[in-house]
């Protein structure tokens, strides 16, 4: 950040003061409106034909997932885009178990009857009906868990608490999340084999290509017989004409969803809520507080947590003077780099690589100050996406 100006950071949507607070009032002007930011942060805003100004150094979703933000063409920029991946984990559970309670207890039906009684003997009606939504009990049952991230692994623990079997499945699971894993969950080599162990299948996947429609036409037979589906995870990670079907053969005798579609609203078996896997008071305080941690690590000293689009970097300062390279994986990135110091006799004190697929990112300290022309070379370096100067009192 250039010496007394303030970085402008565009607020887009609601986020909670409690982490908009994080942002030194001397140093970061929180705004509404905008034409270039320095940074955007956003919940559910579609940013996919948002024009981004030149300015821009960060984006930051307080959520997980960033389908609303055109993640591609920002790494071409160089511009990191963080989430708050585990901010809301615990909401979401809780309003999982609440979806299984709901099936498992017949409670949509039940309110739905109670709340058409219209006077006369309540008592006697209700005595009567009440039999039409007997359920069952969840301790016992087997819940089958696809996608065992943070969400996933607390769905699993609850479970394991209420007494049921857990069965779960993650063919990308990280060492983190392996360890946060209660040992009880049993490893199930495919999805198939979770729909045909699982009396509850509960997803908790990112949409992508590959996770798209995961639940078909096609794998729906292979449910156990009146199984419960719950969604929590993403809108398209299920196809609506697969639950249709499964629900009409009755291998689903629910789906709960926090995401509502035309095709099946009003449907026989459907649960559908609006959307409120995050919506606590808690679960939006600890997104924001995330997300402006990461954006403000970010703009002040490079480092990079929880970007969706560049590897995990963070190394303390060890020098007033930094300087912070986005760049192509591609071979011999930093002997460029390196090469470009080296020769105006500039030393680096101390540097970190990190490369993610595509994407590569180097931070380094500087043992003097950095002059504007070495920078401008390094940002025409072929393969480099953007350089940051990162000096201490800037």
């Amino acid at each position: 950040m250039a010496k007394g100006k303030k970085c402008e950071v565009l607020v887009i949507n609601q986020i909670a003061q409690v982490g908009l607070k994080r942002f030194p009032p001397e140093r970061y002007a929180v705004v509404k409106e905008s034409k270039d930011p320095w940074a955007i942060l956003v919940r559910s805003q579609d940013l996919h034909k948002y024009e981004f100004g030149p300015s821009l150094r960060a984006v930051g979703r307080a959520g997980a997932g960033v389908n609303n933000i055109p993640v591609v063409a920002l790494s071409k920029r160089g511009i990191p885009v963080f989430n708050a991946p585990g901010a809301n984990a615990n909401a979401v559970k809780e309003l999982v178990l609440a979806g299984m309670l709901i099936a498992a207890r017949n409670l949509g039906p039940a309110l739905e009857f109670v709340k058409g009684l219209d006077g006369g003997d309540i008592d006697k009606t209700v005595e009567s009906g009440k039999k039409a939504f007997a359920g069952f009990e969840l301790p016992g049952h087997t819940l089958g868990v696809i996608g065992l991230g943070k969400i996933g692994s607390l769905v699993a623990d609850a479970a394991i608490r209420l007494g049921m079997n857990v069965l779960g499945h993650d063919p990308h699971i990280t060492v983190e999340a392996a360890w946060s894993l209660p040992s009880q969950v049993r490893r199930a080599h495919s999805i198939d084999e979770v729909l045909k162990g699982s009396h509850f299948v509960s997803l908790h996947v990112p949409l992508v290509e590959k996770t798209r429609h995961m639940i078909n036409a096609k794998n729906v037979e292979h449910f156990h017989q009146g199984a419960v589906l719950l969604n929590f995870s993403r809108e398209g990670v299920t196809a609506d004409d697969a639950v249709l079907k499964g629900l009409a053969s009755a291998r689903l005798r629910w789906y709960v969803t926090d995401f509502p579609s035309a095709a099946l609203l009003g449907k026989p078996g459907v649960i559908a809520l609006p959307h409120l896997g995050a919506s606590t008071a808690e679960a939006e305080d600890n997104s924001a507080v995330m997300v402006v941690d990461e954006v403000r690590n970010y703009l002040e000293h490079g480092n990079l947590q929880n970007a969706v689009n560049f590897p995990d970097a963070t190394m303390p300062r060890e020098s007033p003077f930094r300087l912070a390279i986005a760049n192509a994986n591609v071979p011999d990135m930093l002997g460029r780099i390196s090469h470009t110091l080296g020769k105006r006799k500039i030393n680096i004190h101390n540097m970190l690589n990190k490369s993610k697929g595509e994407m590569a990112y180097t931070v380094a300290d500087i043992d003097s100050p950095v002059p504007d022309d070495v920078i401008d070379e390094l940002c025409h370096t072929s393969g480099v996406l953007a350089v940051r100067y990162l000096p201490v009192d800037g």
